[in-house]
């Protein structure tokens, strides 16, 4: 199972399990209450009969004076235990009092525990069971639906191959045509980023779990901005970035950064800029460009602010940056810009 099957599984399990157990145990619970009473019951019985034929080993037999005012025929719990009194014939200065000591009717009572206990353990062996049988059966429909996305996207990216074999075939020949072109550097940097998003969809879709490795932050940002700037020649690049090493999975890493970036041109004004900064573990990416309404939102699904685009590139960045443990912070202003915060200190440790 992949990461969404197991956490859906894991939670479909502690909800039902969660929910059952907790309901059995306050049905023990209250069929302890109950047999505890019913056990001061009998106990109770025991005594009134004891007080016809005095022959009671269990009980401790004694006199109370009757100036002490006691329910007759009545159970008293305290320190010393369990205490019934009844009257004597032809007495009127005593009562007839039965003890159980404490005890011994601790010793009762843990026999009713021990009892419920070895019955519920039964219960929820039965219930943690069905649970997991619960969660599997509810997991199908989630899988199959999955399976048919993945199969989906794997038709779509083995289609993609096709025109993109065209496009690299046609831009080789006008290069021949036409020799070096920006604009024609432009269309193969394109295709390039095509296929490196194909390769990442690949991985993700074979489950492959985020290898990490060693990366120089600033080389690396240094070779996405070269890219990044080309496509955009109005808007302003600047690095000011420490040479540190960071270890992190690079598909993944230079994803984040190219949205972060793109978004910062895309969306900036003619001849604004686009800083990058790195100060006390935090790299921030700060743009001239329009502001954002609704920071908040940005990482929704769909949600978008401008016509352009589909609403999905930053809620990709974030489900990446949740992947690389990175927290990320927006600030922004309308008509003045945006601040992108990435928290670096978890990659900074090896």
């Amino acid at each position: 199972m992949n990461k969404v099957e197991i956490e859906s599984f894991l939670k479909s399990f502690f909800l039902f399990f969660g929910s059952l157990s907790i309901l059995i145990s306050i049905l023990y619970y209250i069929s302890f209450a109950k047999n505890v009473q019913t056990l001061d019951e009998n106990i109770l019985s025991q005594m009134r009969l004891c007080s016809y034929d005095l022959k009671c080993e269990q009980f401790k037999l004694d006199f109370i004076d009757i100036e002490e005012k006691k329910k007759l025929s009545t159970l008293y719990k305290d320190d010393k235990g369990l205490t019934s009194f009844y009257p004597i014939i032809d007495s009127e200065k005593f009562l007839l009092s039965f003890n159980l000591s404490k005890k011994d009717y601790q010793k009762e009572i843990q026999t009713i525990k021990e009892e419920l206990y070895l019955e519920l353990s039964g219960v929820l062996a039965i219930t943690f069971i069905l649970s997991i049988l619960f969660s599997i059966y509810a997991l199908y429909p989630l899988r199959n639906a999955l399976l048919l996305t993945q199969e989906f996207i794997k038709d779509i990216l083995h289609d993609f191959n096709t025109p993109l074999a065209s496009l690299r075939l046609n831009s080789s020949m006008l290069k021949k045509e036409l020799g070096e072109n920006e604009k024609l550097k432009r269309i193969e940097l394109s295709v390039s980023n095509i296929l490196d998003l194909q390769d990442h969809l690949r991985s993700y879709l074979q489950n492959s779990s985020l290898q990490k490795e060693k990366l120089e932050l600033k080389t690396l940002l240094k070779q996405r901005i070269d890219f990044i700037e080309k496509n955009y020649p109005n808007i302003n690049f600047s690095i000011d970035v420490e040479n540190i090493n960071i270890f992190t999975n690079k598909e993944a890493f230079v994803r984040i950064i190219d949205n972060i970036l793109t978004n910062a041109a895309k969306y900036n004004k003619r001849d604004g800029s686009v800083k990058v900064i790195y100060e006390k573990n935090n790299l921030k990416i700060i743009d001239t460009g329009k502001g954002i309404q609704n920071p908040k939102k940005v990482f929704n699904r769909f949600y978008k602010e401008q016509d352009r685009g589909i609403g999905i590139g930053l809620h990709i960045v974030k489900k990446l940056c949740d992947e690389l443990k990175i927290e990320i912070k927006i600030e922004s202003e309308i008509s003045k810009g945006t601040i992108f915060s990435l928290d670096l200190s978890q990659l900074t440790k090896s």
